[in-house]
């Protein structure tokens, strides 16, 4: 009772309400909030460790800055947002400074990318078929998956694709530029199941067991070490949880390596599959997926019991 009466009067206060309002339609820094709500910064401060401390929002460090979202299972808050008239004038204009902000940072980091020369879409810079590949992907996520963690989430696409399949689902990636596009896509679109945080792929901070499924998309042939990151990816899934990852099988245009920075030519099958054993995975099929490059989605299952490297460590 003493944490459901300190969640309410954490929430009962007008700045703290639409604070509430706007970060269950994405994740917001200090900053983003200052501009929406045109308030200062010690105020808004204020009022987000009280609703950090009630449990109605949630916290994540980001370099120099911290984003601000309300977590996927806090059920009051969105109880009490559920009641918060949609016509309030108020909260109108903050959902309409946050849509333009949101459009702002996304042209700010696509710009950055251009002076950089980054190459943030892969997959239309090597032709390939995206319809094809996101269809297969949605296919083959299972019905009814709560939790969806997608590594090297990039710009978002997927989580926009998969918002209305699942409970929830979080994107890392290493990029903070990658992830302001994310975060700006998400905010457009409104998908509050959804959030996106920078991370390591060697060692996620996230607990072990806790998704029901885990992606990988086009991810696998930049990291030095494949089968390092498939075990970190298997470590977060449940027993029964479901890997899919996309990426290129083998191939002859050795020049990708050098123009886009690729680590591998390409997975093999064999290869992948004692990947997902040493992870304590079980392979369960693979899919072709034709365009000028060849492509493959491999999916694996986690099993029960732990694999042996990481047992003897415990």
């Amino acid at each position: 009772m003493e944490e459901l009466v300190a969640q309410l009067r954490a929430a009962a206060e007008p700045t703290r309400l639409r604070l509430l309002a706007l970060c269950a339609r994405g994740a917001f820094c200090v900053t983003d909030l200052c501009a929406v709500l045109g308030q200062s910064q010690p105020r808004l401060s204020r009022h987000l460790k009280l609703l950090v401390e009630a449990g109605l929002l949630e916290r994540t460090p980001e370099g120099a800055n911290a984003y601000f979202q309300v977590p996927a299972l806090a059920g009051l808050a969105r109880t009490i947002l559920a009641r918060l008239p949609e016509d309030d004038t108020m909260l109108a204009a903050d959902r309409r400074q946050a849509v333009r902000l949101a459009a702002e940072k996304a042209r700010e980091a696509s710009e950055a990318f251009q002076r950089q020369g980054a190459e943030w879409d892969e997959t239309r810079a090597l032709e390939l078929p995206a319809a094809a590949i996101e269809a297969a992907l949605l296919r083959l996520l299972p019905a009814g998956t709560e939790r969806l963690l997608d590594i090297g989430t990039g710009t978002g696409r997927l989580l926009e694709l998969v918002a209305p399949l699942v409970g929830s689902a979080l994107g890392v990636d290493a990029s903070r530029e990658m992830l302001a596009l994310a975060r700006a896509r998400l905010a457009e679109h409104g998908l509050a199941n959804c959030a996106v945080r920078q991370a390591d792929l060697y060692r996620l901070p996230l607990p072990d067991a806790g998704f029901d499924a885990a992606t990988m998309q086009m991810v696998l042939h930049y990291v030095d070490d494949p089968a390092a990151a498939l075990a970190e990816a298997a470590r977060v899934l449940r027993p029964g949880g479901v890997l899919l990852v996309v990426d290129l099988a083998p191939h002859a245009g050795h020049a990708l390596l050098e123009r886009h920075a690729h680590r591998w030519p390409g997975f093999d099958d064999a290869a992948m599959a004692g990947w997902f054993g040493a992870a304590g995975c079980a392979p369960a099929g693979v899919e072709e997926i034709a365009g000028v490059l060849p492509v493959r989605l491999w999916q694996a299952r986690r099993r029960a019991e732990a694999p042996a490297a990481v047992a003897e460590k415990v």
